[in-house]
This record gives C-alpha cells, sequence and structure tokens, in this order.
C-alpha cells in the first residue's frame, strides 16, 4: 500500500481539474475536515446511470464547493476510484455492467474507509443498506437538504465510525424515503 499524500499538499491547479472526462489524476486521499467545514475540494464519485440525474446532481454539488467525478456505471465507477481517491461515493442501484449492490460490495471491500451513499428510486432498500453498512439510504426524488446535511455528517465522522457501521455495530444511518412517501418515515434513526 502506497503513502498517501495529502490534498492540500497538491497545487492547486492539479486540484481545480475537474471536467467531465477528466478525472483528478492524482491518486492522493484527501486530507481531514478543511477550515471552514467539510465541503471545499471534498473529491465525490457520482455514480448513475441517468445522465440528467448525473448533470442534476453535479450541478448542485459543484455549487456547494465539491469536487466531482462522474461515472455512469458500476465498473466505471470501480476503476475511477482506483485511479483517484475519493472522500465519499453517491451510488445508484439500477445501473448496466456492473449493478448497484456489486458495486458496493467491491468499493467497501477495497476502500473501507469511503462512505457510500445509496440513492436510487428501487424500493424496499432498508433493511439490505442497514446491514450493508451503507452510510445512508436516500430514496430518489431526494431531498436535497437531506443529501447535502447527510454528506456533510458522513465526511466529518472518524475512520472507527465508519469501521463499526461496516462491522454492524451501532451507529447512526440516515434513511430519507422519496419525496411524498410515508411522513413518520422521514428521519434518521440509529440502527443496531
Amino acid at each position: 500500500m502506497k503513502p498517501r499524500t495529502p490534498l492540500r499538499n497538491t497545487p492547486a491547479h492539479a486540484r481545480a481539474r475537474n471536467r467531465p472526462g477528466h478525472p483528478i489524476p492524482h491518486r492522493n486521499q484527501a486530507a481531514g475536515p478543511s477550515p471552514g467545514g467539510v465541503r471545499p475540494g471534498r473529491r465525490i464519485l457520482l455514480v448513475d446511470d441517468d445522465p440528467t440525474v448525473r448533470d442534476s446532481l453535479k450541478d448542485v454539488l459543484l455549487a456547494e464547493g465539491y469536487l466531482i467525478i462522474t461515472a455512469e456505471d458500476g465498473q466505471q465507477a470501480l476503476d475511477l476510484a482506483n485511479k483517484s481517491a475519493v472522500d465519499l461515493v453517491l451510488l445508484d442501484l439500477n445501473m448496466p455492467v456492473k449493478n448497484g449492490w456489486d458495486t458496493f460490495e467491491q468499493l467497501t471491500r477495497e476502500h473501507p474507509f469511503t462512505p457510500i451513499i445509496i440513492v436510487t428510486a428501487r424500493p424496499n432498500q432498508l433493511f439490505t443498506a442497514v446491514g450493508s453498512g451503507v452510510g445512508a439510504l436516500l430514496e430518489k426524488p431526494m431531498d436535497i437538504p437531506t443529501l447535502l446535511r447527510t454528506m456533510e455528517n458522513l465526511l466529518a465522522e472518524s475512520a472507527e465510525q465508519r469501521l463499526a457501521r461496516l462491522a454492524g455495530k451501532n451507529s447512526e444511518f440516515t434513511y430519507k424515503p422519496a419525496l411524498g412517501s410515508h411522513e413518520k418515515n422521514r428521519q434518521s434513526f440509529h440502527a443496531s
């Protein structure tokens, strides 16, 4: 395993390259939260086969100060995650080439410290998500403020908290049903 250099030691011109088709070229793990919050410079791998969803979320996240790497299927996401370190993954489940759960399993095995949020229109995924150690499950169409708050919480959690969640230990888990779903279920809860 190679030692990782903090992102803040990477030249600004290298960090700024984040255009479609031009993933950030280095494999350095980003450092802890930057002064003033966890957003600036944090690299998010956005995986969704729907270009409209991908572009919309990318625009929102770029406006929030995140650096975005996009993938349109699970295999492309795995390839990108192995070429360039990411701080968090937003992962759809219904995708061609390699589906979301298979991608999640491989990402978790190869990058256990990278939190993953499942963002899906597929119903009935709550128990699978909680049992697998996913950081959060947000159903489409999703609530953007909840997404941003969940991302901030996961980016701020410690490595010990991430490992505890993956091991099935008591940890916070965010579940947000699709807008218009049962209001009583719209909350975070603690998984046991």
